[in-house]
């Protein structure tokens, strides 16, 4: 066989080789392309079961502080400002004296008043022993039945006048006594209104300070009509029950966003709709032992008003909104994910409270909620704790690709 034969033949059985090549690469891709790709494992989700229980009943409403007690403390005498004894501001007790007014035309008067009584009792002294006389002698004869009966008018008419001097004096001592001007009320006092040497209680009561009473203190808010008719309602069917008289607890809220120590009561809702607002004025009484509290001040008001016997309480991040409104999504039986539009428009501390969607034993997905989708399978998972899957939200569960 000559090398061009050779050659040839060697060229044929390369060409052979590499068309079996090609073939068997083509076969396999067409057999990989009609296998379908492997499903993706189902996502996993950390949940919270959830059971009916009574919650508190909150409402979160905007208050303004006001004082207790205001008692404005005036110039009940007129005279000359001489002093002013109390500091401005500092807290101030029941009878002390805040002002003292020149007490010398006073002292006078009362002066006057004395001189007065006593003269009415000598002169009632003589009208007395007069008629005592001529009593004894009417008798024999020698005082006239007209004479006695001038001396015993004269002697009732001087009684008299001792009885309205004594109450000139009585009322000369407590002019005397209004020159010290003193606090009606515990409380604290605010700045004078009037400085030293300045004439007062001429003509009307001059206004020198008011002293405020700031433990306990007010916070005065309103609640619409409508709600309150609706909190009725509810709590005859059952759903809440309301807190009795004074039962109401009230807790405040600084506008800086602090949490104040101490936590009063409800002790006054009006009897009457204020036809401005459609809404019922409500006061709270709370403690201001460290005077914190500031008449005028507003307050963030949260009004414990009474429980909700069956409500759910929903962790924030188990909770979605969108156009429609709220809804949660649970974990069903068959460990798919279903969507449950709720009711929740309170919340309380970390929690939405639910009124309305769920029942007992609800499973709500509270992590892992981007992999969920509704209809979908999912795999509840432990959190790192080791506690149930169906009873607490998971730690472990991976962030949505």
């Amino acid at each position: 066989m000559t090398a061009a034969k050779i050659t040839a033949l060697a060229a044929i059985y390369q060409f052979r080789a590499l068309l079996y090549v090609t073939v068997v690469v083509m076969a396999a891709g067409c057999g990989s392309a009609q296998k379908p790709p492997a499903a993706p494992p189902p996502a996993q989700v950390g949940v919270v079961t959830v059971h009916p229980e009574a919650v508190p009943l909150v409402h979160d409403l905007v208050g303004r502080l006001s004082a207790t007690r205001q008692a404005d403390v005036r110039a009940r005498v007129a005279g000359v400002l001489q002093k002013r004894v109390y500091k401005e501001g500092s807290r101030v007790k029941e009878g002390q004296i805040l002002f003292q007014i020149d007490p010398a035309p006073l002292k006078a008067a009362l002066d006057a008043a004395e001189a007065t009584l006593a003269q009415a009792e000598a002169q009632a002294t003589n009208a007395h022993v007069t008629a005592q006389r001529n009593r004894d002698l009417v008798g024999s004869g020698l005082v006239s039945r007209s004479d006695l009966d001038n001396a015993q008018a004269n002697e009732r008419s001087t009684a008299a006048s001792v009885q309205q001097a004594k109450a000139n004096v009585e009322v000369a001592r407590i002019n005397l006594g209004y020159a010290s001007v003193r606090s009606p009320i515990d409380g604290r006092a605010s700045q004078q209104r009037v400085t030293e040497g300045a004439l007062v209680g001429q003509g009307e009561a001059t206004l020198l300070t008011t002293v405020e009473q700031l433990d306990p203190i007010y916070v005065n808010f309103d609640q619409t009509a409508v709600e309150l008719q609706r909190l009725k309602r509810e709590q005859t069917s059952g759903s809440i029950t309301l807190a009795g008289d004074n039962k109401a607890v009230v807790e405040l809220k600084m506008q800086d966003g602090t949490s104040y120590a101490h936590a009063g009561t409800l002790d006054f809702a009006d009897v009457s709709v204020d036809p401005a607002t459609g809404s019922v004025a409500l006061r709270g009484i709370v403690p201001n032992p460290d005077g914190a509290l500031l008449p005028g001040m507003y307050v963030n008001v949260h009004v414990t008003v009474g429980t909700m016997n069956n409500a759910y309480l929903v962790p924030q991040a188990g909770l979605q909104r969108d156009s429609t409104g709220p809804y949660v999504l649970a974990v069903a039986s068959d460990n798919k994910v279903a969507m449950k539009r709720v009711v929740a428009d309170t919340a309380l501390k970390n929690d939405w409270v639910v009124t309305n969607g769920l029942a007992a034993g609800d499973r709500i997905i509270v992590s892992g909620i981007q992999s969920a989708r509704p209809g979908a399978p999912v795999t509840v998972v432990a959190n790192k704790e080791g506690n149930s899957p169906a009873t607490v939200a998971s730690d472990t569960a991976p962030a949505a690709r």
